[in-house]
């Protein structure tokens, strides 16, 4: 006689429904984080970030919990280059996020799915040859390139979202904006408060976009 299936428990029904999203926070990478946050919205899935968690606690720990937490995790390696402000230093958070999740998924998470974002073909095996033999999903540095990108990764999604409709769900963000950061006195969309109204925003316009 079969074995009765065992419920999921609403902590981990989450679990399965949310993506840690391991991408730049600065200007210019905001519609590609303002596509990240529509494009996963779009497939059912709740985008999670570090920035959403109390600044109480320590980073590195909060971005621990978080992962351990998804049951997905995407990481954008395609900020590589130098910033301009003195000293000129690389972007060491997104490879080292990666690292942190490639060894919690083989001693503490078997069964977590993590993905690689680059915007360049074959730069991968140049800045992290330690990755040699994982395929990354090259988007291109464009909105259209990563939702097409989002849609290989997700190909085995319960909901399958063409790139309009996640276009949509995106057009839909970017409108709304102003009024999000007006309504959390911010500047800029890289706070906890926006990125939670921005997620909740994504994950209703995706029920209308998509649903219908």
């Amino acid at each position: 006689m079969p074995k009765p299936r065992k419920r999921k428990t609403a902590k981990a029904t989450r679990r399965a429904e949310s993506v840690f999203l391991n991408i730049p926070y600065d200007p210019p990478f905001e519609n590609l984080y303002l596509a990240y946050i529509a494009g996963v919205s779009a497939f059912g899935l709740r985008p999670r970030a570090a920035l959403e968690i109390p600044t109480s606690h320590r980073r590195l720990d909060r971005i621990l919990a978080l992962i351990q937490q998804c049951e997905y995790s995407i990481h954008d390696l395609s900020r590589v280059e130098l910033d301009r402000t003195p000293p000129p230093t690389p972007r060491f958070n997104m490879p080292f996020e990666l690292g942190l999740t490639v060894a919690l998924e083989r001693i503490a998470i078997p069964g977590h799915a993590w993905i690689v974002c680059e915007s360049r073909r074959f730069r991968l095996k140049k800045s992290l040859t330690d990755m040699d033999g994982t395929d990354p999903y090259v988007h291109d540095g464009t909105i259209r390139g990563l939702f097409r990108e989002l849609g290989n990764a997700f190909v085995r999604g319960r909901s399958q979202p063409t790139v309009d409709q996640m276009m949509k769900v995106y057009r839909i963000l970017r409108a709304n904006v102003r009024t999000v950061l007006r309504q959390a006195g911010a500047t800029h969309p890289f706070h906890a408060r926006v990125f939670r109204d921005l997620s909740v925003l994504a994950r209703a316009a995706a029920d209308e976009v998509v649903l219908s």
